[in-house]
């Protein structure tokens, strides 16, 4: 037989104490003065108290034993048998039946923005194709270790992350990074568990086994943030406990109080009972969390982990954003942006890449795909070697070869502009990183190599400054030129660009700028470690395959996608609005009821509906951040 869980004994308990209310109020209906109604009502009555106050009761002696706190559930179930001990069982059963209705569809609410992220879990295939030498086998997830090759085929989930060895396809990747279009894979790039294999025979190299796949990670940061109070739920959680305890010590007071101005007994005990219910910070207590919670899976649906509701109220307040540049704005890739040579430009590049083939540097990499981009083949090149800080050389077919910055080419013989041609002097005016391929003093032609604005960082950076965010910095260690025309493009100022930093440099600037009010640094979580520390927040980006991300941040964005950075920082402005709109209300509710119940004679019916009721709208009111998802690019 299945276990039942918390929210499904909650919705049993409640069906039957409205089921008791039910049978008790149509029996006294149907058969008024006879036996049989009063005994209907009194069958009524008693489910009720034993179906929503008995295990009310139990969860609030328990709490009380373990962990010396008096708790909401105590207030109800004395309030009831308060009414039920001056002959008004039947509005202490309407007490105990909304407030079994009420917790019911709060732990069902607040369950739904819990599984919202952990439903991922479901995602994860429980197979996967191992290749062998001997062909491909099914075997169990569990059983991968980093190494092995498992075979993706086309609608295949890949079972554990992993980089792409042969082949090349779509994968939507919505499940972990929020990206609504299909990625286009090539073999090298990285593959995230849940994600979908759409159209290609993939072959993949696991890179972690399934306890630390990004699946995981995700799980359990989510409920470390969930574990994480933000301020303000620390605030409510203090005070509900405390204002709890002056709840029951006040409505005792006014029962005495009452008694000693003439009131009768019954009178006393009513009105002190209807204190009690008016009195209890339920909305207050429940408020806050149901905002921060809904809102911290909505991120997370989104592909934007925040390592607890602190940070989440944090990003609202910052007004100071500080920017890594190299693969935070920009992509963090080199790419071939000019070309200027003698002759073809394929076989240019073909022979550029032959002798680029042999260097790992990441200019290197940029010509290489140039090269494939364009089909060519590149040519063969031996004895290549690298000249630190220079450049290559080596021998091709034609004889010695040699590719590299200015100092190579003058180390070779090519001085001066008699023999540097003045199209390539031109390039070399620029911001970009100039390559120039040569034999001897000759010089064949030059590339010249630069990275990249990330496509979504200059919507990214408008919607930050439409959202109220007076400075965008730009931190660098590149050279300011760089810096410069990166910024440029990205709509940043020569004042909000600081080049030609080290580490130390940047945690200083952090530092600075938070002595003018809150600051979130965006890094990429590897060499910003220091800087994400310091920050008010830190945030880092593309996160979903660097474990040194997830821990030096608070904010993880697991996607490249600026405008969820965006997205993030507006949610977290709407959650802090939210909240201050449930305090206010649950707090305003409160009043009136007190009011009502000490000077107006409030019935007991209508102050469990305003508490009940109002508890309710301010849990609701949390959950519309679930309907608040942050999108990406489309």
């Amino acid at each position: 037989m299945r276990h039942l869980s918390e929210e499904d004994t909650d919705a049993i308990l409640a069906g039957l104490t409205l089921a008791g209310m039910i049978v008790g109020g149509l029996g006294q209906w149907a058969f008024a003065d006879r036996p049989a109604g009063a005994m209907a009502g009194i069958a009524g009555l008693a489910l009720v108290y034993l179906a929503g106050g008995v295990p009310a009761g139990l969860r609030a002696l328990r709490t009380l034993w373990g962990e010396r706190v008096l708790d909401i559930d105590l207030l109800m179930v004395i309030a009831a048998l308060a009414a039920a001990a001056v002959g008004a069982a039947a509005e202490g059963a309407v007490l105990l039946t909304l407030f079994s209705l009420s917790t019911t569809l709060e732990h069902r609410a607040m369950g739904r923005a819990q599984r919202a992220v952990e439903a991922l879990m479901a995602l994860r295939p429980d197979t996967a194709l191992l290749l062998r030498p001997e062909g491909v086998r099914e075997v169990p997830v569990e059983d991968l270790r980093p190494g092995d090759v498992v075979v993706l085929r086309p609608g295949a989930r890949v079972p554990v992350d992993g980089v792409i060895r042969t082949g090349e396809g779509a994968l939507d990747e919505a499940t972990i990074t929020g990206e609504s279009m299909p990625v286009h894979k090539l073999p090298g790039a990285p593959v995230f568990e849940a994600t979908v294999n759409l159209n290609a025979v993939l072959e993949v190299t696991v890179t972690r086994g399934i306890a630390e796949s990004t699946v995981a990670r995700m799980i359990a940061l989510v409920t470390e943030a969930q574990a994480a109070k933000a301020p303000s739920e620390r605030f409510s959680a203090w005070f509900g406990q405390r204002y709890t305890v002056v709840v029951l010590l006040g409505s005792v007071l006014a029962f005495a109080v009452l008694l000693w101005l003439g009131l009768g007994w019954d009178a006393a005990l009513y009105r002190a009972a209807t204190l009690l219910v008016a009195a209890s910070p339920c909305a207050i207590v429940i408020s806050v969390p149901a905002a921060i919670l809904s809102a911290l899976s909505a991120a997370a649906r989104g592909g934007v982990l925040f390592k607890g509701g602190a940070a989440l109220e944090t990003l609202a307040a910052v007004r100071t954003f500080a920017f890594d540049k190299t693969g935070t704005l920009t992509t963090g890739k080199a790419e071939v942006t000019g070309l200027v040579c003698e002759g073809s430009e394929e076989a240019f590049l073909a022979r550029l890449a032959g002798i680029e083939a042999h260097s790992e540097h990441p200019i290197a990499d940029a010509v290489r795909r140039a090269a494939v981009a364009r089909g060519l083949t590149p040519i063969a090149v031996r004895e290549a070697r690298a000249v630190p800080s220079e450049g290559m050389v080596g021998i091709d077919d034609e004889g010695m070869l040699w590719a590299g910055n200015a100092r190579l080419a003058a180390r070779m013989g090519a001085r001066g502009e008699a023999v540097i041609p003045p199209e390539i002097a031109a390039l070399s005016e620029g911001a970009e990183t100039l390559v120039m391929l040569g034999r001897g003093a000759r010089i064949l032609g030059a590339v010249t190599v630069a990275d990249l604005p990330r496509d979504s960082s200059k919507a990214g950076l408008v919607a930050l400054r439409q959202a109220g965010v007076r400075r965008i910095e730009m931190l660098t260690g590149d050279r300011r030129a760089v810096a410069v025309r990166i910024g440029a493009e990205l709509g940043i100022t020569p004042d909000e660009i600081h080049a030609d930093l080290r580490p130390e440099d940047k945690v200083k600037l952090v530092a600075g700028f938070a002595t003018q009010g809150r600051v979130a640094f965006v890094g990429d979580g590897v060499n910003d470690a220091a800087a994400l520390a310091r920050a008010d927040v830190g945030i880092a980006m593309g996160a979903a395959g660097s474990e040194v991300a997830l821990q030096a941040a608070d904010v993880a964005l697991l996607s490249d996608d600026m405008n969820r950075l965006a997205m993030a920082h507006r949610l977290s402005r709407r959650t802090a609005r939210v909240i201050r709109q449930n305090l206010i209300f649950a707090m305003g509710a409160m009043l009136l009821l007190v009011t009502g119940g000490l000077f107006f004679n409030l019935p007991l019916p209508l102050a469990v509906v305003g508490h009940e009721g109002g508890t309710l709208l301010v849990v609701l009111n949390g959950l519309r951040l679930l309907a608040d998802p942050i999108r990406g690019k489309h």
